[in-house]
């Protein structure tokens, strides 16, 4: 198994044993999605440390299993998580986890999603089939979302509106396109986790 870490990067990927600036809070933020939708990818763009990985080369094994129509030419794949960390401001500091896509991996996600305070769902347009169940995991499991539409070249382009529709999102869960690659786009991402986060928490004070 590939581990790429840092060695000024913190001990291992649990909040509590991490050591943050004085008077920065560390938020624990889950990066979720199908096979090949560019979780590893979206947490290597933003992360400010060399990231943490876990992939593996694919053999035959995940053949008929693993299936991602726009992932022809992949040859890893993530098969415990990925780990990366990123500076919102001096208050706030995001610790990333990106779980492994094949459904086969998914029991991973119980211990991955302890303590997380929201989450980012990556969507392929080309496989947006496997959205529903992730969101349905997310929504039984009371997690926060925010879905991310990771605009790769070749994949069907759709209006916002007609996704939302799709994926049978209430009109209150931000939804955006996004290019995993970049680091600014990435961001955006998680910024509307967070701002989604600071109006649901409004919201529950008021009530």
């Amino acid at each position: 198994m590939d581990y790429v870490s840092s060695d000024s990067s913190p001990a291992g990927p649990h909040g509590s044993d991490m050591p943050l600036p004085h008077g920065a809070r560390g938020v624990k933020v889950v990066i979720v999605g199908g096979f090949g939708v560019g979780k590893t990818t979206m947490v290597g763009a933003v992360s400010e440390i060399p990231p943490l990985t876990t992939e593996e080369t694919m053999t035959q094994a995940g053949v008929g299993i693993d299936h991602n129509p726009g992932a022809a030419g992949k040859n890893t794949t993530t098969v415990a998580m990925d780990f990366g960390r990123i500076s919102i401001n001096e208050q706030l500091i995001l610790y990333l986890f990106g779980t492994p896509g094949q459904e086969r991996f998914w029991f991973l996600w119980n211990g991955i999603f302890e303590g997380a305070l929201g989450a980012v769902v990556l969507v392929d347009t080309r496989q947006i089939e496997v959205c529903f169940e992730i969101i349905t995991r997310l929504e039984d499991r009371r997690v926060p979302f925010v879905v991310a539409v990771n605009t790769f070249p070749d994949a069907p382009q759709h209006p916002i509106p007609d996704l939302r529709a799709a994926l049978a999102l209430n009109e209150s869960v931000p939804i955006m396109n996004c290019d995993a690659r970049e680091r600014s786009s990435s961001r955006d991402a998680l910024l509307s986790l967070m701002g989604y986060l600071r109006t649901l928490a409004a919201a529950q004070e008021s009530a």
